[in-house]
C-alpha cells in the first residue's frame, strides 16, 4: 500500500483510494464520514475472519479465544491512544460509554452536572434520564457560536461551575457543530473546583493525536468506527485507575462485582467481531501514516470550507486552529429557504440534497440557522465539495 500524500492537492489520490478499499457507492459524494464512518475492505475482512473463527467451533471461541483476544485488541488500541490497555474496555459506541459513567456516578438532589450547549442529544437525554428524576440539576453553558477560540469557550464553561457542581461532561469534538474543544485545559478548571470530568470523545480516535492520559480526565468514551475506520459497534471506555472499581456497564452479567474488565468485556453473547477487528483499523491507517492521514485531511477540509464559502458567503462554525477534519458552514438563503431552523426543515434539506446532487452531507439547526456539515477523510477529494458548492435546488 503506498503512502498517502500529505497535502490535499493530489488530484484522484481519494478517489483511488475510495476505488480500491471502499464500498462506499459509485457517482455519490460522501462527505459525511462523521455520522457513522466508513469501513476499508481490508478492515471487513478481518472482523468477518473472526466470525468464521467463531462459528467454526462457538463454545470455544466464547471461553477460550474471546477473553485474550479482547485483551489483546485492548493493548493495541490503548497504544494508540496513549494509554494502558488494561485502563480501558470495548464497548459498543461512545453513548453506551457515557451511561455506563452516569449511570455508576450517583448524585443527590441540588446537586448539578455541568455541560454545554453544543452537547450531543443523546447524551442530553442520557443526563435527563439519569439524573433528573433525582432533582439533579443539569446546567448547559452558553457556548458562542460560531466561536472565535478557546478563549470564548473557557469563558463559557468557567461561568457554568456552582459550589454544586459534581460533574462536567465536555466533547472533544463537538457533533453538532463540529469543534475541538481544549478538553485539557477546561479539565484543569475541574480539578480546581473538584469536579470529576467525563469527555465525550466519540469523534477524535483518528481525527486527533491522542493521549488520554495526559489530558487530566477521569473517564473518556471513543468511538472505533467513525475515523479510527472500525466496523460498526467498535467504541471504548478508559477511565482513570482510581474510577474503574465503581464502574459498571449498562447492561450487568455474570462478570458484576469481579472488576472491571470481568464486567465490561461480557455482557452476554453478541457478535464480538468489530471489537477484534480495531487492530486491523489501526494496521490499514498505519500502512499510510496516521499523521499524514490527519495532515491531509485537515489540509483538504480547509480547502473545501474555503471553497464553499467563497460560493455562499456566509458564515464558518469556527476558526481553523479548533477545526480537525469536520466543518459546519451555514446554509445560504438558497438553500435554507423559507423553513423554520428546525431539525423537519433541516432532515427535508438533506433529503433533497441527496435526491437531486446525490450529495450526503447532514444538515442541523443551531443557533437559530441551519448548517451543513462537511467531513473530510481518506476517499474523499476536492471535488466531492465543489458538487455541494455549486449545489442549487431544482
Amino acid at each position: 500500500m503506498a503512502e498517502g500524500p500529505a497535502a490535499s492537492d493530489s488530484r484522484g489520490f481519494g478517489r483511488a483510494v475510495r476505488d480500491a478499499f471502499f464500498l462506499l457507492e459509485s457517482g455519490a459524494a460522501i462527505v459525511n464520514h462523521g455520522s457513522f464512518g466508513a469501513t476499508p475492505r481490508p478492515v471487513l475482512a478481518a472482523a468477518e475472519e473472526w466470525r468464521r473463527r467463531m462459528e467454526a467451533q462457538p463454545d470455544r471461541f466464547m471461553r477460550t479465544e474471546l477473553p485474550p483476544a479482547i485483551r489483546a485488541a485492548a493493548e493495541m488500541l490503548g497504544r494508540f491512544i496513549g494509554a494502558r490497555g488494561e485502563d480501558l474496555v470495548f464497548v459498543d459506541n461512545a453513548t453506551t460509554g457515557v451511561n455506563a459513567v452516569i449511570g455508576s456516578f450517583p448524585l443527590a438532589a441540588g446537586d448539578e452536572v455541568l455541560t454545554t450547549t453544543h452537547v450531543y442529544g443523546a447524551v442530553r437525554n442520557a443526563l435527563n434520564r439519569h439524573y433528573r428524576p433525582a432533582g439533579v440539576r443539569i446546567v448547559e453553558a452558553e457556548v458562542p457560536f460560531p466561536v472565535s477560540g478557546e478563549e470564548e469557550i473557557l469563558a463559557a464553561v468557567a461561568a457554568g461551575f456552582s459550589p454544586r457542581t459534581r460533574l462536567l461532561i465536555i466533547d472533544h469534538v463537538t457533533s453538532p457543530t463540529a469543534l475541538i474543544f481544549p478538553v485539557a485545559r477546561l479539565a484543569a478548571l475541574a480539578r480546581e473546583r473538584g469536579v470529576a470530568v467525563l469527555v465525550d470523545g466519540a469523534h477524535a480516535p483518528g481525527m486527533i493525536d491522542l493521549d488520554v492520559p495526559a489530558l487530566g480526565v477521569d473517564w473518556y468514551v471513543g468511538n472505533c468506527h467513525k475515523w479510527l475506520m472500525a466496523p460498526k459497534s467498535a467504541g471504548f471506555l478508559w477511565a482513570a485507575p482510581e474510577r474503574q472499581a465503581a464502574l459498571h456497564p449498562p447492561v450487568i452479567s455474570h462478570g458484576y462485582g469481579h472488576g472491571f474488565h470481568a464486567e465490561f468485556d461480557w455482557t452476554g453473547t453478541h457478535d464480538y467481531s468489530p471489537w477484534l477487528a480495531v487492530p486491523a483499523a489501526i494496521e490499514f491507517g498505519a500502512a499510510f501514516g496516521w499523521d499524514i492521514i490527519r495532515r491531509r485531511n485537515h489540509a483538504l477540509l480547509l480547502e473545501a470550507v474555503t471553497l464553499i464559502n467563497a460560493a455562499w458567503w456566509t458564515a464558518i462554525g469556527g476558526p481553523p486552529a479548533l477545526l480537525g477534519t469536520m466543518a459546519t458552514i451555514r446554509l445560504p438563503p438558497a438553500l435554507a429557504g423559507d423553513g423554520p431552523a428546525d431539525f423537519a426543515h433541516a432532515r427535508a434539506i438533506r433529503d433533497r440534497l441527496w435526491a437531486e446532487a446525490r450529495i450526503e452531507a447532514p444538515v442541523t439547526p443551531f443557533a437559530g440557522a441551519l448548517w451543513v456539515r462537511i467531513s473530510a477523510h481518506i476517499y474523499n477529494e476536492l471535488d466531492d465539495y465543489r458538487r455541494l458548492a455549486a449545489y442549487s435546488p431544482a
